[in-house]
């Protein structure tokens, strides 16, 4: 210690070199560190500093490579008299106080006692530490964390804390509550909040005062930072930055967005960052970088500066050379007209002083938990998805509302594996928060059974009136707009009382307009006697219950079904006002001829982002609607209902469970007989379907669904948020036709002169819909292979279509062939055919280029019309990861495609739905139907991950890889078990499902005992088996049914994990009980 200690040998050991005056000092410092030698290492340095200080600053600085001097805090009230000022080590390769951290002191001074005192407090970029030793000196906080990257920065501030907490004699400098500066500071090497954020530190105050200028040598900043790395370097660092993968890198802004985000992590939701902004990049792009991240900002402080000559802006200039940005220099430091770089650099390097503006920001999070939950989510995402978050909004109610949106996206997008398949009739979640809303709200006792969601009112009251097609409809004029313009043109006076009853599923049906009055529409009642009433109440009649009760007792008088509007009456307010059907329902059950149906449109954000739902105490109404929903239009996009779940999830958090006691009010069956009833043919077709509404799976099962439920890639999570974080949104970027174009044509090879409109929907079987009617009013014949979807076959009877069934054959595949089409067109006129391909639903094999060719020229032969659903293609199991067509030199004029990406995008249950209609078909989709339109922001996320996909984007195509990868290993894996089980398969070359035949089970006689505890013997064969298994081990297979391939069964296989091993053990249980 001795020799460490020694003045003469000290000093000359730092004459030596800046590296060797370093070493020297880092001795000190570990003495200083030792509380036994911690009093004579202090006053070595007194002595150093007394005799190094007979020279000029610099003279100590070139002479013995580092400095001790005293920095004056005399004009700053606050500091003791007894301490005017702070004792402060220098080196060269730390940065030295200047005007910059000059003037971000006096912003911090600006601010009250109470905002750092008893607060924990990190400071970024603490160089020598000075302003950390000043706020502990001044504030008394809690605890400060000085960091630094420079290792050699942090050395330095350890010795000027002990410099300024111990006396020159080395006694300590205790402050009023008995502490030293020892207690409260602490300096660390961190990345910027590095330390903080691995240790788990939260904070309450982060102030910072970083680089803003790129590095003119890009490979200078890859170094790694270490403390013998070279002066020049490490002094750098004080005053350059590197690309930090952030859009504010443009403007040298990116070091700053980092450590803004990074503390976002740690900050507490009470607290706030103080930051010091050179005014370069312009005021406007400074405050942006904290308004669109969530913050409240206000200037504490505000100068201007000298450009510091050290500092080269060439790498400004460059940027204003690659964009339209022009930053803000100044010539001198009282001009008032700004000047860009490149005149800065210019003038500069002529000699001439520069400077630009420098302000103290204080920012606060507006909403702090919720941002906080959002930039977790991020902080695993691309720098693109990171760049489009913009968090500013104008008005305090808007990010009310998207911020807690955001937050409930980013966590659910988090948390679920993959984006779910949602019930038809509505997400049973969604429809919980309606019915949690009109309870705690409006005192209504009802559950999510009474209700059903659709994409729009427009959708329900067109559904509701073809359940019934009445022969006439008496609905508001106001809503006549959204219904088919046929319906409005059909008048007929006689008909009113002698026309028979439409044979055909939602057609001529009269509709007249009726007036928005209670008391004019009883006349028209009373005059027209219409089946169905579609209306709306005045709002001077909503203020109560009468108008309503009069109607519902003319329309039971009379014996018309009512479907009443209530949309421009519902608030999602925590203070809704008077609405009197609301006020019946609460009082008493809605009688079963009645509906309401609600549009909810009134968001503060998205003005066009719609979804409806239909309250109804009817039991046959519900059922019959959500079937008829399923085949038609398949159900309601999940964002629009996580949308709006997320504003009724805000409402019912203000709310305490358990206030409301009614018991509640399940559907009914209908007791009268005199209203209209749901024509037979619609009730028999709607009633045969076993559709999934009705397939909750008996308790303790799964029930194995044939839809992909395998994770959903990170770049579909991505784009989602993304589609909903921007703001101003092009509609170029939510245009995403050119893309689908491009995917469909290089996955399919239709002819370059292929002549077809696309038509975009937020369901294919909406859009099967309108082929489906297409078909019907050219009175034509729908073909099906046996084994095609069944919705499609029952939607098809539904719609009133001649439909046929083709049978095929194992030995092609289960393949419509060119033989079988001429075999079936040959005597049929006006033909249509629908097939799945390229992957054929439901055996998961392929039509490979030379069969579809074939079959697409059989069927012109004889002018038949070739639909093809590609819903089920894109997961193929070759090597390219996708089958693709070619039909250049095919006539594709007789080919209509449509389908959706949930398969070849792995977007889950967001489905997006489209259409290339022939001119054929062109006049069913404008008019009849009316089709959910997708919402921009998933038109936003389907542009960009097509885009991303025929850009051969690297990461989206690996993680599609990986999934189709994933599917082809568990296809092997079932068909293994299957056969060993002894079924026999049919390997798949594609999609999520398969198909297998029982071939050692079929007449075998089984005893076993039934889920209800009965005993029971069948005889086995392909239409009860999936039944008695799922007896024998309580897990739910998809089973066959009039639409499936005789004799066989289909298994799904894109299940998780855990699932997908209960299938296969299951498989294997029943072998052991089968005694195979």
């Amino acid at each position: 210690m001795a020799e460490k200690l020694n003045v003469e040998i000290f000093l000359e050991e730092c004459r030596e070199s800046g590296d060797k005056a370093y070493n020297a000092l880092k001795g000190v410092l570990e003495l200083l560190q030792n509380p036994s030698t911690r009093v004579e290492a202090r006053i070595f340095l007194s002595t150093l500093q007394k005799i190094t200080n007979h020279s000029s600053p610099s003279e100590s600085l070139a002479v013995y490579h580092f400095r001790i001097h005293h920095l004056s805090l005399t004009g700053y009230e606050g500091f003791r008299e007894d301490r005017q000022s702070l004792t402060l080590l220098e080196l060269p390769s730390i940065f030295i106080p200047e005007d910059w951290s000059f003037t971000f002191f006096e912003g911090i001074n600006r601010l009250p006692d109470s905002v750092f005192r008893d607060r924990d407090v990190a400071e970024l970029g603490c160089g020598n530490g000075w302003i950390s030793i000043a706020l502990a000196e001044k504030w008394s906080p809690r605890k400060m964390y000085g960091l630094d990257i420079n290792p050699r920065a942090i050395k330095a501030a350890w010795i000027n804390l002990y410099l300024n907490a111990l006396n020159e004699d080395g006694s300590p400098v205790v402050d009023h509550e008995g502490k030293t500066l020892l207690d409260r500071v602490e300096f660390h090497e961190s990345d910027l909040l590095a330390y903080c954020r691995t240790h788990n530190i939260s904070l309450d105050r982060i102030v910072g005062c970083i680089p803003q200028i790129l590095n003119p040598d890009p490979h200078a900043m890859q170094k790694i930072v270490s403390e013998n790395a070279s002066e020049e370097f490490l002094y750098s660092l004080s005053n350059y930055c590197a690309l930090q993968g952030f859009v504010e890198d443009q403007f040298g802004l990116g070091l700053i967005a980092r450590a803004v985000e990074e503390g976002i992590s740690v900050v507490r939701p009470s607290g706030t960052m103080i930051f010091n902004i050179g005014g370069r990049p312009g005021q406007a792009v400074c405050e942006r970088l904290f308004e669109r991240r969530g913050f409240r900002i206000s200037k504490l402080w505000q100068t201007r500066v000298n450009q510091a000559p050290d500092t080269d802006i060439l790498a400004l200039v460059e940027i204003e050379n690659n964009s339209r940005h022009r930053f803000e220099f100044f010539m001198g430091r009282v001009s008032e007209e700004p000047i860009s770089a490149r005149t800065a650099y210019a003038y500069s390097r002529c000699g001439g002083e520069i400077s630009h503006g420098l302000s103290v920001y204080s920012c606060q999070l507006h909403q702090p938990n919720q941002v906080k939950t959002i930039f977790k989510f991020l902080s695993k995402s691309l720098p693109e998805t990171r760049g489009a978050l913009d968090l500013s909004f104008k008005d305090d109610s808007v990010a009310d509302e998207k911020i807690p949106f955001l937050a409930h996206l980013a966590r659910a997008l988090e948390l679920t594996a993959s984006i779910p398949y949602e019930l038809p009739v509505g997400n049973t979640r969604f429809r919980n928060l309606i019915a949690g809303f009109l309870c705690s709200y409006h005192d209504i006792p009802i559950s999510q059974n009474n209700i059903i969601v659709y994409p729009s009112r427009a959708v329900a009251i067109e559904h509701f009136l073809c359940l019934f097609s009445p022969e006439l409809a008496l609905v508001d004029g106001s809503l006549t707009k959204l219904l088919p313009h046929k319906w409005l043109t059909t008048f007929s006076a006689e008909q009113f009382a002698s026309s028979p009853r439409a044979s055909l599923f939602g057609t001529d049906i009269t509709v007249i307009e009726a007036p928005k009055r209670a008391d004019l529409i009883l006349k028209l009642l009373l005059m027209l006697k219409p089946q169905v009433v579609v209306s709306s109440l005045a709002d001077f009649e909503m203020k109560s219950s009468t108008a309503f009760e009069r109607l519902l007792d003319a329309c039971s008088q009379f014996g018309a079904r009512l479907l009443l509007d209530i949309s421009d009456h519902i608030e999602l307010s925590s203070l809704p006002g008077t609405n009197g059907v609301l006020q019946y329902l609460s009082a008493q059950a809605l009688p079963s001829h009645a509906t309401i149906v609600c549009g909810l449109l009134k968001n503060k954000v998205y003005s066009d982002l719609e979804v409806a739902f239909v309250v109804s105490e009817n039991k046959e109404v519900l059922d019959l609607m959500g079937k008829m929903g399923e085949l038609l239009i398949g159900g309601t996009a999940i964002s629009s209902q996580f949308y709006y779940g997320c504003l009724f999830q805000e409402l019912l958090a203000f709310q305490l469970p358990g206030r409301h006691t009614k018991p509640n009010r399940m559907p009914l069956k209908e007791a009268e007989a005199h209203f209209i009833k749901v024509p037979a043919k619609t009730q028999e077709c709607l009633e045969m379907s076993e559709l999934s509404i009705e397939e909750q799976g008996s308790e303790g099962a799964f029930t194995s669904s044939v839809e992909n439920l395998l994770a959903t890639p990170k770049s579909v999570t991505m784009a989602i948020f993304e589609s909903f974080a921007r703001q101003n949104i092009s509609e170029m970027e939510t245009n995403p036709t050119t893309e689908m174009h491009r995917f469909v044509k290089g996955k399919v090879g239709i002819p370059a002169d292929f002549s077809s409109n696309i038509v975009l929907s937020d369901s294919s079987k909406a859009l099967f819909s309108k082929l489906v009617v297409g078909c019907r009013d050219n009175g034509g014949t729908l073909f099906f292979p046996v084994g095609s979807n069944e919705a499609y076959i029952y939607a098809a009877k539904l719609l009133g279509v001649d439909v046929r069934m083709i049978e095929t054959r194992a030995e092609t595949s289960f393949k419509v062939t060119e033989s079988i089409a001429d075999e079936t067109f040959a005597t049929s006129e006006k033909s249509y055919l629908y097939i799945s391909g390229p992957t054929i639903y439901p055996t998961g094999l392929v039509y490979l280029t030379s069969e579809i060719k074939a079959l697409i020229s059989a069927c012109s032969k004889h002018g038949a019309h070739v639909i093809v659903d590609t819903s089920f293609s894109g997961l193929e199991f070759n090597s390219s990861g996708a089958v693709t067509w070619d039909l250049q030199d095919v006539n594709c004029s007789n080919v209509t495609l449509f389908g959706n990406f949930s398969s070849p995008l792995l977007v889950g249950g967001l489905e997006f739905g489209y259409a290339l209609v022939q001119d054929s078909f062109s006049s069913s989709f404008n008019d009849l139907w009316n089709i959910s339109k997708p919402h921009g922001t998933l038109r936003y996320t389907m542009q960009k991950l097509l885009r991303l996909y025929n850009d051969n984007d690297i990461t989206l195509l690996e993680e599609l890889n990986e999934q189709r990868k994933s599917l082809h290993q568990r296809a092997e894996s079932l068909c293994q078990v299957l056969q060993d089980s002894g079924w026999e398969p049919v390997k798949p070359s594609g999609g999520v499902s398969l198909i297998a035949r029982p071939v050692a089970y079929e007449g075998k006689k089984f005893c076993y005992k039934k889920l209800d505890g009965l005993t029971t013997e069948i005889e086995l064969c392909s239409s009860n088996i999936m039944k008695a298994i799922l007896d024998v081990t309580k897990f739910h297979f998809s089973n066959t049914s009039s639409s499936c391939i005789p004799g066989y069964c289909q298994f799904g296989f894109s299940l998780k994990e855990q699932d997908f091993l209960n299938c296969l053990d299951a498989l294997k249980k029943m072998k052991e009980v089968g005694n195979l």
